[in-house]
């Protein structure tokens, strides 16, 4: 009893001691000046509210090496090749200087007025319509039935449609797009895309495999076209005849059952890039994605991929893209692309089922018997990086850069087949007069009215 009591003493002088600190402290306060007393009041408020609303910043994730580089084939080695395609193939190849080691497009630091072209026929507005930022892809919840996935009378028709119109529209080269959203979300630049393709192939066919394009609504876009005597079908996709006797056809069919995990890459997305090997292998042709302006025929091209970057001391190509394929029905590349895709698919990394997968292939198979195709230098396909996409949409802004747009300018229109618009990257940017952009497009539009164009062309 005795050991509590002086406990309980002991508390109390504890308690009392403290309450004179405090005491001693709000004199000490009350002794200062007022400015200095609201001072401190200001830090301690400050410091509460970083500590409530603080940011973290993550840390930039490491780059992602290339994979192992491979040879720039020149000449294919293929029989069938044409001496005017061995011809242009060694032109190219003797271009790539201009490729891979470009300056670098000069600063422009005055503020430019940006504008949009305009057409005067069917369409209100012409491209191109983000900010170089990377944005992650929405999330995917697991266990959705996804859309994307579902069949119905139209699927199961795809091949009749698509082999009848085909065969009865005397096509001089087949092309292939996809499109996985919906239809109100295909605007002027993707319409900007055909219309460059009938620039330059004027008695090509165009079949444009989407779910939400195949529909009166998507019949009402590519009425213009039809209208100009131009041969475009929208057709929804049959998964299983197209996955049919492959790898894929077995992949696919796990997933409907949820045993895939589709990850927190969009679906949709690659789906497009198992979609696109499957329908070059199944009809043979071109695939083109639809933020890609043609420049020039492909007539001369066969069995062809591009390469995105190369290294320039070695003149091999460090990866190659699959947003441009050219390829003969059947052909065993894509044979190998579509088994990659199966055996290592992975919805969690970006590019892993697309442009590093055609990559991982060809790295392997390069130089192997039976498979004759070409990998083109960048300059054929991408001449210009995600990164710099920007500088083909700014107008001159001084004479450096006037200088370096002229030349950019002309290679182009000398070595390219197509501009990648690289949409992650430029779906928020706007084209700006007298830029590399607004010279090409002038070059590709099909409902550009003539006199408009001589204006832009004297500006």
């Amino acid at each position: 009893m005795y050991q509590i009591t002086k406990l309980y003493h002991y508390y109390l002088f504890c308690l009392q001691h403290l309450q004179n600190i405090k005491r001693y402290v709000f004199d000490f306060l009350l002794c200062l000046p007022t400015s200095l007393f609201a001072l401190l009041l200001l830090i301690l408020l400050f410091y509460n509210g970083f500590s409530v609303f603080y940011i973290h910043i993550p840390s930039i994730p490491a780059k992602i090496l290339p994979v192992p580089a491979g040879k720039l084939a020149v000449v294919r080695s293929d029989s069938s090749s044409s001496s005017s395609s061995a011809s242009l193939h060694e032109k190219l190849a003797s271009s790539v200087f201009y490729a891979v080691k470009e300056e670098n497009p000069p600063v422009i630091l005055k503020t430019t007025t940006h504008w949009t072209l305009l057409h005067t026929d069917n369409f209100s507005t012409l491209p191109i319509n983000s900010s170089l930022k990377f944005k992650h892809p929405k999330v995917q919840k697991k266990n959705t039935k996804f859309k994307i996935l579902s069949s119905g009378p139209k699927s199961k028709k795809f091949y009749v449609k698509v082999k009848k119109f085909l065969d009865n529209s005397s096509c001089k080269l087949n092309f292939f797009m996809t499109w996985i959203s919906s239809v109100d979300s295909f605007g002027v630049r993707e319409l900007f895309a055909i219309e460059s393709l009938f620039k330059s192939h004027p008695n090509a066919c165009l079949v444009m495999v989407s779910i939400s394009l195949d529909s009166k609504k998507g019949n009402l876009i590519f009425k213009p076209f039809s209208d100009k005597g131009f041969k475009v079908i929208a057709a929804r996709p049959d998964f299983d005849y197209l996955f049919k006797n492959t790898l894929a056809e077995t992949w696919f069919k796990k997933l409907k059952k949820g045993n895939v995990d589709p990850g927190l890459i969009a679906l949709g997305q690659n789906l497009s890039n198992l979609l696109r090997l499957s329908l070059l292998y199944k009809f043979g042709g071109i695939y083109l994605d639809t933020d890609v302006i043609v420049l020039k025929s492909f007539s001369d091209l066969r069995n062809t991929i591009g390469a995105q970057t190369m290294d320039f001391e070695t003149r091999n190509w460090t990866r190659l893209n699959n947003a441009v394929l050219i390829f003969d029905q059947n052909h065993p590349l894509l044979l190998k692309f579509i088994q990659e895709f199966a055996l290592t698919f992975d919805g969690n990394k970006w590019g892993h089922n697309g442009p590093y997968l055609v990559s991982r292939v060809v790295s392997r198979v390069g130089g192997r018997p039976g498979f004759n195709f070409t990998v083109l230098p960048p300059s054929a396909f991408y001449p210009v990086d995600w990164s710099r996409i920007r500088s083909f949409f700014q107008g001159p802004g001084n004479e450096k850069h006037t200088k370096w747009l002229h030349n950019k300018l002309k290679r182009i229109r000398r070595q390219s087949f197509t501009v990648h618009l690289w949409n992650r990257q430029s779906k928020q940017l706007q084209v700006e007069e007298k830029s590399i952009l607004h010279h090409l497009m002038l070059d590709c539009c099909v409902f550009c009215n003539s006199s408009l164009s001589k204006k832009f062309a004297s500006k």
